[in-house]
């Protein structure tokens, strides 16, 4: 028996290490059609985003554009705000966070709460970060701002709530960050516009029914003086910047057509993860 246990256990260590092989394998190809991608002539242009990806605490690069970003237009308040962040382990500003900046993250779980109040019970006591724990809605999303914020000049706004962030965006008055980060549906290529309907209980059900077209979020949002600037290379994440702070520091082409990427989510593995986040007393 004691042989049996053993020879159990080898054989689970080893599915471990091969599984781990798998990983980082499948991660350096992943990482190598991105490179090959990133050669193409249109990417040549050193005032797009694509090159400046790399992934620190965010699902993928989006950590290396909005530090670009805010390298090429200079940083305010360092505020941010972000609707949609689970436990905030991987987030869009956690890695603000631990450079100084101060902010607000709304999550409408509970047990996400529970988390983000034992990892990051030091910035919460301190006041540089305020937890809100409820359900964002297009009818309650400017109460729930002006409750939880304090700070009403806003650098970066980061929203990604898998299903009604178009309509809620849409909604947003109370605040008018110079920077956002949004989540769009790369199913729907320009010219298409394509919203989802609104839902006010929606929640995500893992299918490619959320959001909205990249080009129905640069007409919205034009409309509200902002500018499309980029788009992770995996065809997830847009970046829109307000039309004062643009100068020559984006391309002049700031429609859909010229900054879409299509739907390429494996190449999110080329972003693999470094150590684990220490949370606790750290932050």
């Amino acid at each position: 028996m004691v042989n049996l246990i053993k020879d159990l256990v080898h054989k689970a260590i080893g599915v471990r290490q091969l599984s781990k092989v798998v990983q980082e394998q499948t991660g350096c190809m992943a990482q190598l059609a991105m490179l090959q991608l990133l050669a193409d002539p249109k990417y040549a242009d050193q005032k797009r985003l694509s090159k400046s990806g790399f992934k620190v605490y965010s699902q993928a690069e989006e950590d290396g554009i909005i530090h670009e970003i805010f390298r090429r237009i200079g940083v305010k308040e360092g505020v941010f705000v972000e609707i949609g962040v689970s436990d905030g382990c991987e987030s869009n500003t956690l890695y603000l966070l631990r450079q100084g900046w101060k902010g607000v993250w709304i999550d409408g779980d509970p047990k996400y709460e529970k988390l983000i109040k034992q990892m990051f019970a030091k910035k919460l006591a301190s006041g540089e970060l305020i937890m809100a724990c409820t359900f964002i809605t297009r009818k309650n999303v400017n109460e729930v701002l002006d409750e939880a914020a304090p700070w009403r000049e806003i650098d970066l706004l980061s929203l990604d709530i898998d299903g009604n962030d178009f309509h809620v965006l849409e909604a947003i008055h109370s605040i008018a960050p110079r920077v956002i980060v949004l989540e769009y549906n790369p199913v729907f290529a320009p010219p298409i516009q394509w919203v989802m309907s609104y839902s006010p209980d929606h929640w995500w059900n893992g299918t490619d029914h959320y959001s909205a077209s990249l080009k129905s979020y640069e007409l919205m949002l034009a409309a509200k003086g902002y500018s499309l600037v980029g788009c992770t290379i995996n065809g997830n994440n847009a970046f829109f910047v307000k039309n004062e702070l643009l100068g020559e520091h984006f391309c002049a082409d700031t429609s859909a057509e010229f900054h879409y990427e299509p739907q390429r989510f494996w190449i999110t593995k080329a972003f693999m993860p470094g150590h684990p986040f220490a949370g606790g007393s750290l932050v």
